[in-house]
């Protein structure tokens, strides 16, 4: 089965990193369906044993709260045992949110793949290569 790279993007940037986290899971030798959240429904993203959710910080260090939100808060309880990563990119602050929400996702006692990866503005090339890796790790993660 495919692995689902699930986000949102206002800038294009957590989308690089989106892309470059499917070039990983594919350079591992695995199927990875790309998808924007306006291009699937909840239920749909739910038939994925591993999904990673991409989402840059938005406001004052939060989730972006219009779209992304409230198609996550959809998908959350669901998520049971599946193996789920967390990406983003920020433009201000230390990239506080992503913190934020990997202490929601292990308060829910969702099984987190590593630290999500966070970068800050545009991803460079060295930063893009450390995607592409981290990519590669979550689609060979059991």
């Amino acid at each position: 089965m495919a692995i689902l790279v699930v986000y949102w993007t206002g800038t294009g940037n957590t989308e690089i990193m989106a892309e470059k986290i499917a070039e990983g899971i594919k350079k591992a030798g695995y199927e990875a369906d790309l998808k924007q959240i306006s291009d699937i429904l909840p239920d749909e993203a739910l038939q994925y044993d591993k999904i990673a959710f991409g989402c840059p910080s938005m406001g004052i260090e939060e989730l972006e709260p219009e779209e992304f939100l409230p198609w996550y808060e959809e998908v959350e309880p669901q998520l049971g045992n599946k193996l789920i990563a967390l990406f983003g990119s920020y433009g201000w602050g230390e990239g506080e949110w992503m913190d934020y929400w990997h202490d929601r996702v292990r308060g829910l006692g969702l099984n987190l793949f590593e630290e999500g990866i966070r970068i800050n503005s545009t991803p460079s090339t060295k930063e893009q290569q450390a995607i592409v890796e981290f990519g590669e790790r979550f689609a060979k993660a059991e």
